[in-house]
């Protein structure tokens, strides 16, 4: 097996005890002639981390292996526990969960000023995360992807989440260890999906507001009714360079799925990002990226893996902001790493979805 395509051992590791809050990943990496090295990084999770090695010069898979173990265990010893990115998480199988999340279609900006005029229309932030449902049904808790599928909630969601009674499902985004919530199916075994909107949202604010539990992680998603409100929301998430604003129908029930155009609920980014396919690791914590152009798969360059994320493998869907791309070259200028995408497709990862640089 060629050692530099060979999935090699890493592991991220989180501390968290009082206002402590730490990091640290160690990872077996390849350099020439089948040698390897040990890189490590630690730091406070959500900042810059800081790196180092514990090989001088490369060494042996063997003993490579005796290295990154001792690390894992001194860790571990000191009370360090497995996570991804930094986030502990309560895991589950991937499997389908039989609900599917109402999704969004884009507008330009063009579009925005129409619909902060019409009352008919609420706004809220477009959050940069994962859209996330939750499922709880008495002591069970499990997230939901936009695929529909079981998968692993934040801890810290999970623990704010679970003492709180009866049964609900709530759609919002998850942000690191934070969790939106701006919406709600079901509760107590009574579908909503068929209300508008407007009482979705009072119903929900109920359920997390009017509750003795206390809630740091879990939010309630701001919601701006008025022209005034929601020009107010606008031009703090432009002002802020935030992701981008949602305008939501207020009289519309919950329809899963995407319709092919239009709909009552609508997403306008204020920042351009890609879902594309790792297609090559290259030195010094980069990959190359690509994208589909029909059935090729065509470069659009290179992007910087950060200290506190793993290095995605060949054939992952990774998450990618940029400034915008060049039309002759498809190349994505100041691209911006931010995370795998385990629910995106690759046949997702279309040139389709590029910004490009005016003219």
């Amino acid at each position: 097996m060629n050692a530099v395509s060979e999935i090699l051992e890493r592991v991220t590791l989180y501390y968290r005890e009082g206002a402590s809050d730490k990091v640290y990943q160690v990872a077996i990496e390849p350099r020439d002639n089948d040698l390897f090295v040990v890189n490590f990084a630690y730091g406070r999770r959500g900042g810059t981390l800081s790196t180092g090695t514990k090989t001088g010069t490369p060494v042996s898979h063997e003993t490579a292996r005796r290295i990154y173990a001792r690390l894992v265990n001194e860790k571990k010893a000191k009370g360090y526990t497995e996570g991804e990115d930094g986030t502990p998480y309560q895991h589950a199988d991937k499997r389908a969960s039989g609900i599917l999340p109402q999704l969004l279609n884009p507008i330009e900006e063009a579009e925005v000023e129409a619909l902060l005029q019409d009352d008919r229309y609420c706004a809220q932030e477009k959050f940069d995360g994962r859209h996330l449902l939750v499922r709880k049904q008495d002591e069970s808790l499990e997230g939901v992807n936009k695929k529909g599928f079981v998968v692993g909630l934040p801890q810290a969601v999970a623990d704010e989440l679970r003492p709180f009674p009866g049964s609900f499902i709530t759609d919002g985004e998850s942000v690191g260890d934070d969790y939106f919530v701006f919406d709600l199916l079901e509760l107590d075994g009574e579908n909503l999906r068929p209300l508008p909107y407007r009482e979705r949202l009072s119903r929900l604010a109920d359920l997390l507001l009017l509750s003795d539990h206390q809630c740091q992680r879990v939010h309630l998603a701001q919601t701006a009714f008025k022209t005034r409100q929601k020009t107010e929301l606008w031009e703090r998430l432009r002002r802020d360079n935030r992701e981008g604003i949602v305008f939501k129908r207020l009289d519309a029930p919950y329809a899963p799925g995407k319709p092919n155009s239009g709909g009552p609920q609508l997403k306008c980014k204020l920042v351009a990002t890609a879902s594309a396919i790792v297609v090559k690791i290259n030195a010094q914590r980069s990959v190359e990226v690509g994208l589909l152009k029909g059935r090729s798969l065509v470069s659009c360059g290179n992007v910087t893996i950060p200290a506190n994320h793993q290095i995605p493998p060949v054939g992952a869907v990774v998450e990618v902001r940029y400034l915008y791309a060049y039309p002759e070259s498809l190349a994505l200028y100041q691209s911006v790493y931010l995370g795998i995408r385990d629910d995106v497709e690759a046949d997702e990862c279309t040139v389709q979805q590029l910004k490009f640089k005016a003219e």
